[in-house]
């Protein structure tokens, strides 16, 4: 196995030498799967390297698979999220990673999510939301969307088109004119987009 050596002259793994998960393998899958719809891979490359995929073991071998692909992460290794700001609102991007927002923090009139092979978990129900509506709109591949919102908000997601995915409102109480109200829209591909009430504590 491979390593490198960090700034102490002591020896480390290569990231690119670690185990994987059944979840990464996943989203090489899904990589892979987008690829063959657009037409830059043809149905025996895909079979080829969906088997590969499947027997991969480090990140190294399915690295490998994607990286001719304009579609691909430049590795399979966690990224840190990046945030976008712009006149019409937040732009929140991450590739194989976790975006996360909770606690007391300002949520803008307009959020944009763009994870991709990864997931997104927004807490509102702490958060410092000065207008009625937050629009919400999303591009994601590959990933999970959840959203917790305060108890009485309204959500709407009726413009949210899904591709091979799911997207539900599990809480039991769900108003229609609440605020304040979470408008959804935007594609979501291979994913789930969940929305939550808060968390409930078990004591006090």
């Amino acid at each position: 196995m491979a390593g490198v050596t960090n700034q102490h002259g002591e020896q480390q793994v290569d990231p690119a030498d670690l185990r994987v998960s059944h979840a990464e393998r996943e989203h090489i899958l899904n990589l892979l799967q987008e690829a063959l719809s657009r037409g830059m891979l043809d149905a025996a490359e895909f079979d080829e390297r969906s088997s590969k995929a499947q027997a991969a073991r480090i990140r190294r071998e399915l690295n490998e698979l994607v990286v001719d692909l304009p579609v691909r992460a430049s590795g399979i290794s966690p990224m840190a999220d990046s945030v976008v700001d712009s006149p019409d609102g937040v732009e929140l991007r991450g590739w194989f990673s976790s975006l996360k927002r909770r606690g007391d923090w300002v949520v803008p009139r307009k959020l944009v999510l763009r994870p991709r092979m990864g997931s997104a978990e927004l807490d509102f129900t702490e958060a410092r939301i000065d207008h009625d509506v937050v629009e919400i709109e999303l591009d994601v591949a590959g990933g999970s969307v959840e959203l917790r919102v305060p108890d009485g908000a309204s959500v709407s997601m009726d413009d949210v088109e899904v591709v091979a995915g799911s997207a539900e409102d599990h809480r039991k109480r769900i108003g229609q004119g609440g605020r304040p109200h979470f408008r959804i829209t935007g594609q979501l591909r291979w994913g789930s987009l969940e929305i939550r009430g808060p968390r409930r504590r078990l004591f006090g």
